[in-house]
């Protein structure tokens, strides 16, 4: 049978069997994450450091299906990959090996007589300088973030010495050295993302290594994790050890049955397994919901009741463990309810949740006091400030380094006293290979420079990028330099343990998030903090947000520099309200379906960040034309803006609600 257990589903089915099951049946059961934009972004970088990585050895020798076939032949990848090994010294490229219905391809491996290195390729980042990167100091046991790399290699260096008794086989990981910088102008672009039908991959246009300058890349021996985990003193789960899991998860691989894996809280409550909203996610079934009917034997009734699983920051697996599943089951003290004087704290926020919807009580908490209080210390005019930003294992710029924060756009709303509400200025980086941290600060400082009224933004990320951007401007010989600092400093205040620390300022600006978790409680957003998640949750409650809306740009004292004046955000699709976002113009409305595929690789719309962060990738390609630069950042700006009215209308139904 033309059947195994390969590397990502061996991979999968450690977070939890039941899921290799699941998606043993993929045209029956749906996965969430194969819509995700974000992490399609994120895999996007994964297959531009592969690329990089083999560059090192252009000696090295693809394995591929000459066929291009969806589902291709194991034991055909096998026999060229043994043909290859007759030699005494080759490098091949994704080497296969395929042996008692175990099934790998390894990124990169080196043979040199009888001895082999396997070479496992991350994106991920890595610090060389820190003494051990992968284990505990005082248990000694794996870092939680690097078990599933860890057991990867373990499966492949299992696989090829099972194929290969007679070699020594010792297992690498290779990641990208954060501590390094490139010292070639536009590194990114020569490694670009390319659609050929349903399969990714990337065209490379410099393939001579020698003048890329600086290799980004770090390869560490990791022999003895493994070979602890091979002998069962680092496991997966406490009750399986590694060899046991091979044997479970190829059983179940080979004969596809539901293995009945005891649901745990955390893989639970981030099951992929789900139904959602998109058409096939409606079609087919939930994997979630099978594994509750078959261990807790629920009925479509249970589900609709409350569970813990969406609880805010709930993180106790104990809960489940004790059967208590559903929020009516639980009392204050099952999670560690504390009462506290003023402002919401985690637990009561979370005991609020979990009141109003086993109550079935739809209305919004708020603190009217506390944030009439908070409210007191809030400036006209109002700033409402949003940053788009990327970072990317290959550098787009000269002189930074992987996974470096790029500032490439933000949008600013004006909230003045007497109500208008003034869409004041935005700024993008279109320009191809220019580094836009500084120049997106001078913009910045212009934007908000002329008085002192409060500036608001939504989450911890701003001030992030801002500290970023301040260590960057403190290296370099910026013309500038001293007075961006020294702006950024009225203006944020440091990250935790920052060597560099300032004096968090008076016009430090406001998270909006944080005034949200203190102060208010929206059920309909059911514990989500998330901007995209409080804005439809507030306009299907917010009266004054409901009316206000519900008229064209023009009518309600809203300027745009986007958004046609004739455009309604408050609209109704199917009896209910509609989510902003999705009544965003396409990016490429005129393009024909086979040029939006060939030409700009499937972006249509532009309303998350993941999407942003790819479309920002596709501005820095130097070929692109300048009427397709303009399209993405057209669909960056209008994005960018909604996200700060919506912090405005946020505003707007908090300060009607006092």
């Amino acid at each position: 049978m033309n059947i195994a257990l390969s590397k990502s589903r061996f991979k999968q089915g450690l977070e939890c069997p039941n899921k290799l099951f699941f998606s043993n049946n993929s045209e029956l059961y749906h996965n969430v994450k194969k819509y995700d934009t974000f992490l399609q972004a994120l895999a996007s970088g994964g297959f531009q450091i592969e690329e990089y990585a083999r560059l090192q050895y252009p000696e090295g020798i693809l394995i591929d299906d000459p066929e291009d076939r969806e589902d291709y032949d194991y034991q055909d990848l096998a026999d060229q990959t043994t043909a290859l090994l007759q030699r005494e010294n080759v490098v091949i490229f994704e080497a296969a090996f395929y042996i008692d219905h175990l099934f790998i391809r390894t990124d990169l491996l080196v043979k040199k007589g009888n001895q082999i290195k396997l070479i496992e390729v991350k994106a991920k980042s890595i610090d060389p300088r820190k003494e051990d990167n992968f284990l505990t100091k005082k248990k000694r046991k794996i870092v939680s973030g690097w078990k599933p790399y860890l057991f990867d290699l373990a499966f492949q260096t299992y696989v090829a010495k099972k194929c290969l008794p007679n070699c020594k086989i010792t297992p690498y990981l290779c990641l990208v050295d954060k501590t390094k910088a490139t010292d070639y102008e536009g590194l990114n672009q020569l490694f670009r993302i390319e659609k050929n039908g349903k399969r990714t991959g990337v065209e490379v246009k410099e393939k001579d290594i020698k003048k890329l300058g600086i290799n980004l890349l770090y390869t560490e021996n990791l022999s003895a994790v493994v070979s602890k985990i091979h002998s069962g003193e680092h496991t997966y789960y406490e009750n399986l050890n590694f060899h046991e899991a091979i044997d479970l998860l190829r059983d179940i691989r080979i004969n596809n049955y539901y293995p009945n894996w005891p649901a745990k809280f955390s893989a639970c409550k981030q099951c992929e397994f789900k139904k959602d909203s998109t058409p096939e996610g409606k079609q087919k079934k939930s994997g979630f919901r099978h594994c509750f009917k078959t261990q807790y034997h629920w009925t479509d009734e249970d589900f609709k009741n409350p569970t813990i699983f969406n609880v805010w920051d709930l993180k106790d697996p104990k809960l489940m463990e004790q059967g208590l599943l559903f929020k009516s089951q639980l009392s204050p003290s099952d999670i560690k309810y504390k009462e506290k004087v003023g402002e919401l704290d985690r637990t009561e926020r979370q005991w609020l949740q979990i009141e109003k919807e086993r109550e079935d009580d739809f209305t919004d908490f708020i603190d009217l006091e506390g944030l009439r209080e908070a409210m007191r210390t809030w400036k006209f005019p109002m700033h409402f400030i949003d940053f788009e930003t990327s970072t990317v294992p290959l550098p787009f710029h000269k002189g930074r380094r992987p996974y470096e924060q790029i500032a490439f756009q933000f949008s600013h709303h004006i909230y003045h006293e007497d109500g208008r509400i003034e869409h004041a200025s935005e700024y993008i980086n279109t320009v191809p290979g220019q580094f836009p941290n500084f120049i997106f600060m001078e913009e910045l400082m212009e934007a908000l420079r002329h008085d002192e009224g409060t500036i608001f933004c939504y989450s911890t990320h701003e001030n992030t990028i801002l500290n970023a951007i301040r260590d960057q401007l403190k290296a370099s010989d910026h013309l500038l330099k001293e007075k961006l600092i020294a702006f950024i400093e009225t203006i944020s205040q440091p990250k935790d343990k920052h060597p560099d620390p300032w004096i968090i300022p008076e016009r430090n600006m406001v998270d909006l998030c944080k005034v949200i978790k203190k102060f208010y409680y929206n059920p309909h957003s059911y514990g989500s903090n998330s901007i995209k998640k409080v804005l439809p949750a507030i306009l299907r409650t917010g009266t004054f947000i409901q009316n206000k809306y519900s008229s064209p740009i023009s009518e309600i004292q809203v300027t745009s520099k986007n958004i046609p004046s004739d455009h309604i955000w408050l609209t109704e699709k199917n009896g209910k309200i509609e989510d902003p976002y999705k009544t965003l113009k396409p990016v490429f409305d005129d393009l024909s379906q086979e040029e939006i595929e060939t030409r700009l690789s499937g972006i249509k719309n532009i309303d998350d960040g993941g999407a942003a962060l790819t479309a920002y990738g596709k501005i820095q390609y130097s070929n692109m034309e300048a009427w397709e630069r303009e399209l993405i950042a057209e669909g960056l700006k209008r994005y960018c803006e909604l996200d700060t009215l919506a912090m405005v209308m946020i505003y707007e139904h908090l300060k009607s609600l006092i």
